[in-house]
């Protein structure tokens, strides 16, 4: 499968799936700017709908755009697919549905996830506009939602996870589908500033199930969870440091085997936060160019 469509490297931001009317303007401003960085792909968090990546589209030209997740939860599929169709209709097919089943404390109806998955992807393909699996990607982390991303979508986007759990992805997934991670990524020079801004953040991640349940499988403790985050976790999940730093981690997930990589910068209020500053400082260590590529 080809996956230059996405770039090497893109980003990951809740910033910029914000409803503040207020902030309309600066965010596609913004959007505009990363797009002429040479980034690939931005992957919109914070629970976006495809509304929100439409607003993104609407600003920009080329970069594609991606939701990081969708939550299977909060939208009907046959809407999701006319919606998905629409969208790709009137910008050139540069959006992907990035979906995912959420965590039980943050979804009511959470129930049996594969089997919601599964029922959820079988209604895209079913719907008046179908959603084609090479247009989807999967919020996967366990073995099973692996498998589901490799046979009926185009592939894995997964959210703090290390480069050894990448090189088993990889090799569950197979050379086909795309494997594009999520790296979190604090930029100072400071370490143990760093390390505070990642545990201020990681906090809220350590009490959902599902994450502290692959980090387990991934060797990790409750003695690592606790304290918000251990000096092995948190060096683990995220990339620290300066620019330069940040390079030679985000090179670690792609010789483990990832195809893209979607940094986001933690700062201390991330959901709002527009890091435009550390978004080029990024864009020129890593010389992207048009095509966010980096190898």
């Amino acid at each position: 499968m080809n996956h230059q469509r996405f770039g090497r490297i893109g980003l990951w931001s809740s910033a910029l799936r914000q409803d503040d009317p207020a902030r309309r303007g600066e965010i596609a401003e913004t959007a505009a700017e990363l797009e002429e960085l040479g980034y690939g792909t931005l992957w919109l968090g914070g629970s976006p709908g495809v509304e929100h990546a439409a607003r993104i589209l609407a600003a920009t030209g080329r970069i594609r755009v991606a939701t990081g997740i969708l939550s299977i939860w909060q939208h009907e599929a046959p809407a999701v697919a006319a919606q998905y169709d629409a969208v790709n209709a009137e910008h050139a097919g540069r959006f992907t549905l990035g979906l995912g089943v959420s965590h039980a404390p943050l979804a009511s109806a959470y129930n049996r996830p594969y089997a919601a998955m599964t029922a959820y992807l079988t209604a895209l393909d079913d719907a008046a506009l179908p959603v084609p699996p090479e247009g989807r990607v999967l919020a996967a982390l366990g073995p099973r939602m692996l498998r589901l991303a490799r046979e009926r979508a185009a592939g894995a986007h997964p959210y703090l996870v290390t480069p050894e759990y990448v090189a088993d992805a990889r090799k569950q997934l197979g050379e086909g589908p795309l494997l594009a991670p999520e790296l979190k990524v604090v930029m100072s020079s400071d370490l143990t500033e760093a390390r505070a801004t990642a545990r201020a953040y990681l906090r809220y991640y350590l009490s959902l199930p599902n994450y502290t349940d692959n980090l387990r499988r991934l060797g990790f403790t409750d003695d690592d969870f606790a304290a918000h985050g251990s000096n092995r976790l948190i060096d683990s999940v995220f990339a620290l440091g300066t620019p330069e730093s940040i390079r030679a981690r985000a090179q670690t997930f792609f010789q483990a085997g990832a195809d893209h990589l979607a940094l986001q910068v933690v700062t201390a209020t991330p959901a709002r936060d527009l890091p435009r500053e550390e978004w080029r400082r990024l864009a020129s260590v890593l010389e992207l160019t048009g095509g966010g590529s980096e190898g």
